[in-house]
């Protein structure tokens, strides 16, 4: 049995894995924390890491929490680093959220999340049927402003160049977040979106399947 250590995306929590199906795995669920102010993402991936208790894991993480993932592979051993619709590094950002970056132009957003910003943000995720909407909403609903703010940050300036070993990227050809052909991923999903850990999960629980048992 493998101990995988499951991160959510940016905001999200343990419930975009529940549609996955993985046998002879055991799915843990990192939990996000408070950053702390202007918290490198070294120190807080650091932090995280300590909710991992077993060893040698598997970590999968998806968008946000493949980042995440990356981080915190350089902290403890880890047997494999799994990505689903993320990036592994600065490379692989598209060119606006690098702009953003450069220009600190995510400094100039809200507060709050913002009622009209819902659909856009659904077409980026690729949350099309009415669960995932509700799902994306209730995100939105409960997301800490301090930790959006400073994981946002993270993302449009994150500056990684190292690799892990041993990693293995789920991508789609259809995300909007981060589009396929700025990635250099292992297994490809035809059609996969953003959202496709939930929309596309028998899918992706077969290449889970086989990454877990190789």
């Amino acid at each position: 049995m493998e101990d995988i250590y499951c991160i959510s995306g940016l905001g999200a929590d343990e419930r975009i894995f529940d549609k996955l199906s993985i046998p002879n795995a055991k799915l843990h669920f990192i939990k996000w924390l408070t950053p702390e102010n202007n918290e490198p993402i070294e120190v807080y991936a650091k932090r995280i890491s300590k909710q991992v208790v077993s060893q040698n894991p598997l970590l999968m993480g998806v968008s946000f929490g493949g980042m995440m993932a990356v981080e915190i592979s350089k902290h403890i051993p880890v047997k494999k680093t799994i990505l689903i619709s993320s990036v592994k590094s600065r490379k692989e950002l598209p060119q606006w959220m690098k702009i953003t970056g450069n220009l600190r132009l995510n400094k100039l957003a809200p507060s709050k999340q913002q009622g009209w910003m819902g659909p856009i943000e659904n077409y980026f995720l690729g949350a099309d049927g009415e669960e995932e909407k509700r799902m994306a909403k209730d995100f939105r609903k409960n997301i800490d402003p301090i930790y959006l703010h400073w994981a946002i940050d993270k993302v449009v300036n994150w500056q990684n160049n190292e690799i892990p070993s041993a990693l293995f990227h789920l991508h789609g050809t259809s995300d909007k977040t981060f589009p396929i052909k700025n990635i250099r991923a292992t297994h490809i999903v035809e059609g996969g979106n953003h959202f496709m850990v939930m929309n596309r999960a028998s899918e992706v629980s077969g290449v889970l399947e086989k990454i877990v048992s190789e």
